[in-house]
């Protein structure tokens, strides 16, 4: 029986769509090469063997503000227990709308993190550092609520200079009470990802989209030794599966403590800890 583990991206809404964007279809043929049925309707049962087969105790499910995923927020109603949500905040042209959405939000749903990805607003022409982002920064600030953003060349063909880590060191400067995080990844951009973790105390990277086998050499040397707390497992399921992704993990080079930090305290630390504004 693998260890516990929290899967802290899960995708259970593809097929609530009738179809999905040629974007999502490329990404999936083309870069992740999935199945057809990654975009099926999810069988909440089916999520929950495969989470027990492999250990993962809780999941973060995605929703939007801006398109409500149904099929999340029953999951959360059956089992509050298992599963939780993650919030996208759509485009930032008017951002105390989208805060005061995300404020209200919260106060009725479990909210684990807040989430937006540069490149996939705006033609990507607004990086992190960018003036729109403030209002929101300073509202997960103000709600102790982590936000994560993607970083890293995104998988379709959209502007992906914004999604460099640099972009997150004024933002981390300025504002060292938001809980801040990578998600999927860094490439290529890993070594600017780890000197950023090095710097500030506020800063996570999650490793969503990304098989474990596939993560680079100087990453794991990072989570062995000085970054123990700062790498966050997640599968992007059923982009990529628990059943694959747990096992490879468990396989890596890592200590106990730093396997056990990697799939299950550090999430539960970050995002399920403390909902306290950083000092």
């Amino acid at each position: 029986m693998p260890r516990k583990a929290i899967d802290c991206l899960v995708n259970v809404h593809f097929g609530e769509a009738d179809s999905q964007p040629k974007w999502m279809t490329s990404v999936r043929d083309n870069y992740f090469k999935g199945p057809k049925s990654m975009f099926d309707p999810v069988d909440m049962s089916e999520l929950l063997d495969e989470m027990d087969e492999m250990g993962v105790q809780k999941a973060i499910l995605m929703d939007s503000i801006a398109t409500p995923r149904l099929t999340a927020r029953k999951f959360v109603e059956a089992h509050p227990e298992r599963f939780s949500l993650a919030m996208g905040v759509g485009p930032l042209f008017r951002p105390m709308k989208v805060v005061r959405e995300l404020a209200a939000i919260t106060q009725d749903l479990p909210v684990r993190y807040a989430a937006i990805g540069p490149s996939f607003w705006g033609d990507g022409d607004y990086s992190p550092s960018h003036a729109l982002y403030y209002p929101l920064y300073t509202k997960c600030a103000e709600m102790g609520l982590p936000l994560c953003m993607n970083t890293g060349i995104p998988g379709p063909a959209l502007p992906g200079e914004v999604q460099n880590p640099i972009h997150l060191d004024q933002v981390c400067v300025r504002f060292p009470e938001l809980k801040l995080c990578m998600i999927h990844g860094a490439d290529p951009w890993w070594d600017v990802a780890i000197r950023m973790l090095l710097r500030f105390p506020n800063l996570r990277l999650m490793t969503s989209a990304w098989s474990p086998k596939r993560l680079p050499e100087n990453l794991l040397h990072f989570m062995r030794t000085r970054g123990q707390n700062k790498v966050i497992f997640a599968s992007d399921w059923p982009v990529l599966t628990q059943r694959r992704l747990v096992p490879e993990a468990v396989e890596l080079d890592l200590t106990e403590e730093a396997l056990g930090n990697f799939l299950f305290d550090n999430a539960e630390d970050f995002f399920f800890g403390d909902r306290q504004p950083l000092n």
